[in-house]
């Protein structure tokens, strides 16, 4: 990553931290109660996973995650790396124990779990110390783990998947860094494209931004980026959905509109509704070949006390 794209990262997020925030206390206890620790995931009934299954009509998979290696951008200072080693190998030994000259190979791995294709739990951003439920940072974020509101928490998120076309809604193939869609936008796209959203639902947007900008500008990629404006989530919100995504590292438009805060989808998403945020989402066959409506499948890796999670949720149609 560039000097140049940490610098304009880092001075957004000065920025952000530097908004005013409202009073600290702030919040409101779940609709799922006051104890509730999966927020929109909540929506996941047998209803709802019946009603998903009568979506798949073609036999088609779909992966929704990208695939990442140590090169791939990040929002600084995530990163990656993975070593393949031979143990109990080295000077050509073999593993005579086995019973044959058995070799094998095993992989480790030394990343930040919010890197590429990821869900945000919601335990990831609050404000003024204030998460999700009115969980106070002091009472549940450790350095060893959440003790509350992990992502190993979440159960299998099972539902309804639509995705929303704005590159095509705005006539363009990519749309531009910082471009904000608002909810009007979301609307009149919606609309536009014969998609209605439900309670329940999983929305992603395609933007054209990870196939068009990750491989031939990746500095460019991770230093802005199209996406939602502070009055598309709350609209989003509003409708009850299970999770927002979209092919975009953050969501929202960075820089953010004017009159926007950065970032702060997450806190109306996450924080004060707790529906789930998935980041750099594969859309590009789906905004191809018009897949408006799918069954939507994540099982995230369950370690507990995580934060953010690498997934690769499967989109079928």
């Amino acid at each position: 990553m560039s000097t140049l794209s940490k610098a304009a990262i880092l001075g957004a997020l000065a920025a952000f931290i530097a908004t005013p925030a409202l009073a600290h206390g702030h919040c409101k206890t779940s609709k799922w109660g006051k104890d509730d620790e999966i927020g929109a995931a909540n929506h996941v009934t047998p209803d709802q996973v019946m009603m998903a299954t009568k979506l798949v009509k073609k036999g088609e998979t779909h992966p929704l995650g990208i695939v990442i290696d140590p090169s791939t951008p990040a929002f600084p200072p995530r990163g990656m790396m993975v070593q393949v080693v031979q143990p109990n190998q080295q000077g050509g030994q073999r593993l005579s124990a086995f019973g044959y000259e058995g070799t094998y190979n095993d992989d480790l791995a030394q990343l930040w779990l919010g890197i590429g294709p990821q869900i945000d739990g919601l335990g990831h951003l609050g404000e003024e110390g204030l998460y999700y439920n009115c969980n106070d940072e002091k009472d549940f974020a450790q350095l060893t783990g959440l003790t509350k509101l992990g992502t190993h928490n979440i159960p299998p998120l099972v539902g309804r998947g639509v995705m929303i076309d704005m590159a095509k809604h705005f006539g363009k193939e990519v749309l531009d860094g910082g471009q904000a869609f608002t909810s009007d936008d979301v609307k009149a796209a919606a609309k536009a494209q014969g998609v209605e959203i439900r309670k329940g639902d999983v929305v992603l947007f395609h933007t054209g931004w990870t196939d068009h900008k990750l491989k031939e500008e990746p500095n460019t990629w991770v230093s802005t980026e199209p996406g939602l404006s502070n009055d598309a989530a709350v609209y989003l919100a509003s409708l009850d959905v299970m999770a927002v995504g979209a092919d975009t590292w953050g969501i929202e438009a960075v820089p953010p509109m004017k009159g926007d805060k950065l970032f702060y989808g997450h806190v109306t998403l996450l924080k004060e509704n707790g529906i789930y945020i998935l980041e750099t989402m594969n859309t590009g066959r789906l905004a191809e070949e018009e897949v408006k409506e799918f069954m939507f499948v994540l099982g995230q890796a369950r370690i507990r006390g995580t934060v953010q999670m690498i997934i690769n949720p499967v989109a079928m149609w």
